[in-house]
């Protein structure tokens, strides 16, 4: 029975010895990741996004968190939501659809609320004064054209003419 007490007794002494071995670093379950850099090595700690710069030092290793510039990250992605929102807008007024899964800005009309505007009479004048302008020149270059072939024809067959005289 002396035994049996003195077995379990040195079992019991033990099991934190092999429990400690069993038991893995934080870093083997993947909280911190490491990445060699020049100075040192970056030290990410994934549960909390912390970034330390850990070099050697006299008295060892020291690991010293790198500042973050959570402001001026935040106002950039402030200043991209708005701009996103903007073009948004944009494409909705100019009667474009946003792509599938992209919600419209708060506030922008719907597609189907847009009126379409019909034209006056002065958008009408403007339109028939382009298309005549554009038909004159039409005309214009056409009449240039056969000028010009006309006239090259009439020098060809009056060198054509000389060259049979002088034969």
């Amino acid at each position: 029975m002396k035994r049996a007490i003195a077995a379990f007794a040195l079992l019991l002494s033990l099991a934190p010895v092999a429990w400690a071995q069993d038991a893995a670093p934080d870093s083997e379950h993947g909280r911190f990741t490491f990445k060699q850099v020049s100075d040192g090595l970056l030290r990410l700690d994934t549960r909390s996004g912390a970034v330390a710069l850990c070099s050697k030092r006299a008295v060892g290793w020291a690991c010293q968190t790198v500042p973050e510039d959570r402001v001026a990250l935040e106002g950039e992605i402030a200043r991209l939501q708005d701009e996103n929102t903007a073009l948004k807008r944009e494409l909705i007024a100019h009667g474009l659809s946003l792509p599938n899964g992209i919600n419209a800005p708060p506030g922008a009309p719907k597609s189907g609320d847009q009126d379409l505007r019909m034209p006056n009479d002065a958008d009408l004048d403007r339109a028939m004064s382009f298309l005549e302008k554009a038909w004159r020149r039409l005309v214009e270059m056409v009449q240039r054209l056969q000028r010009e072939m006309e006239s090259d024809r009439g020098k060809k067959q009056l060198e054509k003419g000389e060259i049979e005289k002088k034969s």
